[in-house]
């Protein structure tokens, strides 16, 4: 297993360090560590090295340590005792070590994730840790997680809606349990179900304000499922891309429509799906995948910062239902509108498509969705069928002979 790699800058002399204490914990790893080490195998730490002392003969030979700082002159032949108080100097990079090594563990996305909320990978210990002790905030979707360290090197998280940043814990409903946002992401704040869990419809009011590392990682995969491992994967250059036509020629039973529909060279179809299901105003996800490996979209991906690898479920049922309706011959239908209501049937779709209508007023007859003028609109153009301008949608007879 790789170590962190020694640092020109020897923390525990560096003035921005808070004061840390060393828990037993931490020591007792250091110790284990250097037991499964051969001796004068360093273990490496931000600033200095420790080791069995392999100078110190054969019966010192668990019992003697050698402590090397990058700057300064090498201390030998250290007891257990004289270790704990030189590694107590350097608390900082010994329990940062201990954090990820032990606490966190594995080199994978959970280890990256959380080295990445606090920049573990571009800034020293003892710039992190004067950051931690205010807490570092990263937004991850509409979530804002807080990193922070106690006076023994440990991680807490609070883990929260973005909405929600500042609110006092008492004000808002808490949980200690990562699985209880289960619960969470179910609805959104209307109560409505959320078919995409990255969708920016995440319901706020609640907060995770006390995890430990691990469990913050399981707090942020429950509620955006698989993001952190598919960032991860795209960071190591390992994401795996299954495009659009891949994707379709896969599907069976009801699905297998979607492989009918296919419109040429421009792919203009892909491209108003896209542009429909993929926008950032639907989900929060960077959609990498475009029609095949050759042929990319011409609507944009988003700015999500975890990406979309494929076309998901949401995107296949509806392609699924737009198929069928593609597949209708185009007809032609006269009425007659002024260039008011044209414009207005115009804000309407727009108003829809992008969510705004709860926020039209309804004394605020000047929006073209507003909902009285809508009604006017409609009093005035459907007929008692409800068909626009009195046409319906299926022709007569004599209209077709």
């Amino acid at each position: 297993m790789a170590e962190p790699a020694a640092d020109s800058t020897d923390s525990a002399t560096n003035p921005e360090v808070p004061d840390i204490d060393l828990p037993s914990d931490a020591f007792d790893a250091v110790l284990d560590a250097l037991a499964d080490r051969d001796p004068g195998d360093p273990l490496r730490f931000e600033g200095f090295s420790v080791a069995q002392d392999a100078e110190g003969g054969d019966e010192d030979a668990t019992g003697a340590y050698r402590l090397d700082p990058v700057d300064g002159d090498p201390r030998t032949a250290l007891s257990e005792r004289e270790l704990h108080e030189a590694l107590s100097e350097r608390a900082a990079a010994v329990t940062d070590w201990y954090a990820f090594e032990r606490v966190v563990g594995e080199f994978g996305p959970r280890r990256a994730f959380l080295r990445w909320l606090e920049d573990a990978d571009g800034a020293t210990v003892a710039t992190r840790y004067a950051a931690l002790a205010e807490g570092i905030e990263r937004a991850w979707g509409e979530l804002r997680i807080t990193a922070t360290v106690t006076d023994r090197g440990e991680r807490r998280y609070d883990v929260r809606h973005a909405d929600d940043a500042g609110v006092p814990v008492d004000n808002l409903d808490r949980y200690d349990d990562p699985l209880d946002a289960r619960d969470l992401v179910t609805l959104d704040g209307k109560g409505r179900y959320r078919p995409l869990k990255t969708a920016p419809s995440l319901a706020g009011g609640w907060a995770f304000p006390d995890l430990g590392p691990r469990d913050a990682y399981e707090a942020v995969e429950t509620i955006y499922p698989a993001t952190v491992a598919n960032w991860h994967r795209e960071r190591e250059g390992e994401l795996d891309v299954t495009h659009w036509r891949e994707t379709m020629e896969r599907q069976s039973g009801i699905y297998g429509v979607v492989k009918t529909w296919d419109r040429g060279e421009g792919h203009e179809h892909v491209n108003w799906v896209a542009e429909a299901c993929c926008d950032d105003s639907q989900c929060l996800k960077r959609r990498e995948w475009g029609y095949d490996e050759e042929t990319d979209l011409d609507v944009d991906g988003g700015d999500g910062v975890f990406p979309c690898r494929e076309p998901c479920s949401v995107v296949v049922s509806a392609a699924r239902k737009w198929t069928r309706l593609e597949s209708e011959q185009p007809r032609t239908y006269e009425f007659d509108l002024t260039p008011s209501e044209k414009e207005q049937v115009e804000d309407i779709i727009d108003a829809v498509a992008d969510g705004r209508i709860d926020e039209i007023r309804e004394a605020d007859t000047k929006e073209g969705a507003n909902r009285y003028r809508t009604r006017f609109l409609r009093a005035k153009l459907f007929d008692g069928e409800g068909n626009l301008g009195g046409v319906p949608t299926e022709p007569d007879e004599e209209d077709e002979e």
